[in-house]
């Protein structure tokens, strides 16, 4: 009840500074209203050279007031007969800005959205598209679906229990109104579709960090939106039952044997890449290190709390997240190799 009295108090407050303007907004800072609360941040858009390709690039960290929960990558592709959407941002506010941005540069409807896996920072910007985009069709692997239904055990994020907590870390780009959209359509091992004479393929990699992980190739354009199957610039999230780091791996393996290889590749988090070697060298370095080192531990029997403080992690130590993820990721690996070894 203190809770929830509190944050009535603090909307009554940001009512009197003008509107739903939240942190930096708040504070001063120019904003862009939305339905959800008004957006302070920045949000440029970045285009392909030369081909109807757009994304923009989250801030790199752990999702807050902040950021405003402006931590992950989304794009959309152009064609003649409407618009493809590759994931949809962390907040409703953020799923309409991005909304807005595609409506600065085509007014042809949106066709469909394809989520790259179910993960708040990439779904809850899908009420907005819902609400105010005629309701397209959203698009994920088969396991995606079990996300609405909040069951850790399938989704390695408690849907419910991860609403609640961002309700209270993006109060109020995250409130009691915001729901979470289930996928209308769902794929198996992969899908191929063509929108106003464009290809797409869809195909699952996961489990991987998520069960769902599923990439998005636009095959006439040569650009790969990769979901969080890639990482760049901050510390991966693995503290999850259903991360499968060997899996993870291959899944990186297969995007090198990719023939012919992409000319851009956008990640999940991070900037966008030309070179494929280079887009997964951070993640899959990351990985291995991590999983080295646990199964090192592990094979000499060596506590984990020992382990973990021996180990040199200079190379992420100064990372976004790295706080806030590197530890659990670690402890999660040394429970796998745990498992590995019996």
């Amino acid at each position: 009840m203190f809770i929830c009295a509190s944050r009535k108090l603090l909307l009554v407050l940001l009512c009197a500074l003008g509107g739903w303007a939240g942190g930096a907004a708040a504070a001063g800072a120019i904003g862009v209203s939305t339905p959800y609360g008004v957006v302070s941040l920045p949000f440029e858009l970045h285009k392909i050279p030369d081909v109807p390709v757009y994304y923009v690039v989250g801030l790199s960290g752990v999702p807050g007031a902040d950021n405003e929960g402006h931590t992950s990558n989304a794009g959309f592709v152009v064609t003649d007969e409407g618009v493809v959407v590759f994931d949809a941002l962390g907040t409703p506010a953020l799923g309409y800005r991005l909304l807005q941005r595609i409506r600065e540069v085509t007014d042809k409807p949106i066709e469909r959205i394809v989520v790259s896996h179910y993960h708040a920072d990439h779904v809850y910007g899908l009420q907005a598209f819902k609400d105010y985009a005629g309701n397209p069709p959203v698009w994920a692997q088969r396991l995606a679906a079990g996300y609405a239904g909040g069951s850790r055990a399938t989704q390695g994020e408690d849907a419910e229990r991860r609403l609640q907590q961002r309700r209270e870390a993006l109060f109020p780009w995250v409130d009691e109104k915001t729901r979470i959209v289930a996928p209308d359509e769902t794929f198996d091992e992969q899908a191929s579709f063509t929108v106003g004479g464009v290809g797409f393929e869809l195909k699952h990699l996961g489990p991987a960090h998520a069960p769902g992980d599923s990439i998005m190739l636009v095959k006439n354009y040569g650009v790969l939106f990769s979901g969080d199957v890639i990482y760049k610039g901050r510390v991966p999230f693995l503290d999850s039952p259903e991360t499968d780091v060997g899996r993870w791996l291959q899944g990186l393996d297969y995007l090198l044997r990719l023939a012919p290889q992409p000319d851009y590749i956008i990640p999940g988090h991070g900037s966008a890449s030309r070179d494929m070697s280079k887009a997964i060298a951070f993640t899959h370095g990351y990985l291995e290190f991590v999983r080295a080192a646990m199964r090192t531990a592990v094979q000499s029997f060596v506590p984990f709390d020992e382990a973990y403080a021996s180990t040199d992690w200079s190379a992420y130590r100064q990372l976004p997240a790295f706080e806030a993820s590197n530890r659990g990721n670690a402890y999660r690996i040394y429970l796998e190799m745990e498992a590995e070894s019996f």
